[in-house]
Parts: structure tokens; sequence; C-alpha cells
């Protein structure tokens, strides 16, 4: 039997948009002629799996349905959400549907991850599949690169997940790291049978008013709408909240390949920082007296830039109106100015600039100093710049 994936694409994106009410959604956010939902798509077109069904809400039928025409998926299923309801109802309903038989493998995936070394990936799905049952399940970890306060973790006995922890502070993820512990990537792996059982004994609530949704849901050109007075009723709780710190039996599968969720504007300029090259372009390079910077990708609202800060190369002292920046050293030591603070940063560290915040990029050494920003704001002009001191005599 082929493994069926369910791609969870109800995702806001509220964590890169924080002050914005009309935020675009991560998942279909255009990278670069690419997104992340669309990468998943491809991920699903694997030989081991079966059709996809995706999980989303009405706000994005119509961009998911321009994304499975774009990648020519005829076969699917789309599952819609009438009202938000977290992750665990989301998981229940899709499994809920009546083409699904009992022992059915499912592969939850998250419509807005990003993973490298595919085939290693689609390697562990095919050698566990032996080993589900009508009640166990198994998740998938990833090992750390780096203490990160932005991921949850696990921690395992004999392979069994004996502790989850919620995005801990760095000092707390280095100990978590040093007892082995897997950052939580948020895929799920088990039988459709597991996930009935699972629910019936530990969120009776959610199992019997997402049956009713689904039961009474209206099914029209591959689109199950569920039914909204019965899905309401269901509580609203996180997959990992309802079942996975209930149950004991949770195997883990760990893997050591790139993966993020580009869950920060850090973790978008690391991604862009690796793959620079294949957005470089010598028209988008522009000399100034400190260095030079290169436009990479302007997207929608967000421009991405490497900064090269040549040896005692000073930018002005300055501020902006309409953007607010981030930062990741990829080279060299910067000297920093931000309103009132003075500090060093090291390859791999970032800095915040918000909207308004006075700031400045020092060079006090001989190496050079590379940059990459990220710009989010409705303004992303070379004229959205203040300036209040400058060694190069640019300030009027």
């Amino acid at each position: 039997m082929k493994i069926r994936p369910v791609i969870l694409c109800g995702g806001a994106g509220t964590r890169l948009w924080p002050k914005k009410t009309n935020h675009q959604a991560k998942q279909f956010i255009d990278f670069g002629n690419w997104t992340l939902l669309g990468k998943t798509l491809e991920r699903v077109k694997a030989s081991i799996f079966d059709a996809p069904i995706i999980s989303t809400n009405a706000k994005y039928l119509r961009q998911v349905k321009q994304h499975l025409k774009k990648h020519k998926i005829k076969k699917f299923k789309i599952v819609l959400e009438p009202d938000k309801r977290n992750t665990a109802p989301a998981i229940l309903s899709t499994a809920l549907i009546k083409d699904i038989p009992n022992e059915q493998p499912l592969m939850f995936l998250a419509a807005d991850h990003l993973i490298e070394k595919v085939g290693l990936f689609n390697k562990a799905i095919k050698k566990n599949q032996k080993k589900l049952n009508y009640n166990n399940i198994f998740i998938f970890g990833i090992k750390p690169t780096m203490p990160s306060s932005e991921f949850g973790y696990f921690l395992t006995k004999n392979n069994k997940v004996s502790r989850f922890v919620e995005k801990p502070k760095e000092a707390k993820a280095k100990q978590i790291i040093s007892k082995k512990g897997y950052w939580n990537s948020g895929m799920f792996y088990l039988r459709k049978d597991s996930i009935i059982n699972n629910f019936k004994k530990y969120q009776p609530n959610i199992y019997r008013n997402c049956n009713n949704a689904v039961t009474k849901a209206k099914y029209k050109s591959n689109v199950y709408y569920l039914n909204k007075q019965a899905f309401t009723k269901a509580t609203a709780k996180s997959f990992d909240y309802a079942i996975l710190e209930k149950t004991k039996n949770i195997n883990a599968i760990k893997l050591d390949i790139p993966w993020s969720d580009l869950g920060s504007w850090k973790e978008i300029c690391k991604m862009y920082g690796k793959i620079k090259n294949r957005y470089f372009k010598k028209k988008n390079v522009f000399h100034r007296p400190w260095g030079s910077y290169t436009n990479l990708f302007k997207g929608k609202e967000f421009l991405i830039k490497e900064l090269y800060v040549k040896p005692k190369g000073i930018l002005s002292l300055q501020k902006h109106f309409h953007r607010a920046e981030h930062w990741v050293v990829t080279h060299g030591i910067p000297k920093i100015t931000l309103n009132k603070s003075k500090f060093l940063k090291k390859p791999g560290e970032t800095i915040y600039i918000p909207l308004g915040a006075v700031h400045r990029i020092e060079n006090p050494f001989k190496k050079p100093v590379k940059i990459i920003e990220a710009q989010i704001g409705s303004i992303l002009k070379e004229t959205d710049i203040v300036r209040y001191q400058d060694i190069y005599g640019r300030v009027k």
C-alpha cells in the first residue's frame, strides 16, 4: 500500500509579519520563482506516495488550486476547514474522509518546510512503514545544527520519545542538545486507525465533532467542505498537546538533513546566504564609498540584499521611516550602532533593526564584512534613508 501524504496548509504566517493584518501566508510567498508549498508538492510526487490530501481553509483554496495546477498534480483531495481549530482537528478531519482505508499509512507534512536531501527523507519513511500499527505514532526529529529557541525539541530513550520541550531559551537548548535531543519537525507518520484510536481515547470531544463534520461534509470537485456547525464545536488544540503529550507510544525517526521551517527572517536570510549564487546578477551590484551591496531578490514587501563592507568602511548613521531590517553576519566582525548601544557581532549572529531605529555598520578590522539583509516594509528604496552622520560627506 502506498503512503498517503497529507499537507497541512492552513498557517497564516503571522511570525514573519507581526504588525500586519493583511500578511502573506508563508507557504505561498514567492522566494524567487518558487514557494514552500510548491517544493512540498514536488516532494510528494515520489513513487512511495499516493495522491496528496491538502488540509486548508476557504481563504487559501484558490492559491492551493493554482499550485496544484502549476505542479501538474491532477489527482488530489482538499479538506476545507470552515474555522481555525488548530492542528488536532485539522489532522483528524483529513484522516476521517471515507476514501482512506483503515490501515492506510498517512504522512503528515507542513506546507511550509524546506527539506533538502529528500532521498534520505523518503528512504526513512519507506523503511519504517512496516513498523506502523493500530496505535503507534512516528515523529521526525532533525539533528540540530545550533542551539535555537525557535524550534521545539524532543528527547528519546531507545528511539522512543521520552520528553518534549517547547521552544526553550538558548541555554536550555544547549543542555538538550548535549543530551542528544532533536528538533521536533512537526511531521507525523501513522496509520488511519491509529489516529482514530488515539483521538477516541484522549480527545473524545474532538473525535465526535470532527466525525460529524466529515459525515455531514459537502463534496464537490475533489473538495470536502467540512460541516461548520459540527467542526466549530471541536476543541481548538494542537496535535502536540491533544495527542503527543498524552500517549506513550511515540517512536522517533532521526534525520541528519538540512531542514528549516523558514519561520523567521533570520532563517530566510540564512537560506538566501547559502544559495545567493542562484540570485546573483552583476547589474544588481551597487558600489558605495564604504564597499558595495547586491540586491539578491525583491519579493512582495521584502528585499534581500548582501552588504559588503570593506576594511575601515563605515556606513552613515541613519534611520528609515518605512522599513525594518534583519541582518545575519556571514563574514568578518562588524561593529554595530543601534540607537544608544554599540556592539560587535560574529559570523552566524543576527541583528534586528526596528522601524525608525538609528543604526550604523562599521568595519574596524582588516577582514571584509559581509551581511545578508532582509528589508521588510511598504517602501524599500534607497530614498528611505535619513542620514545623521557620514564620513563621506553625504549628509546635507
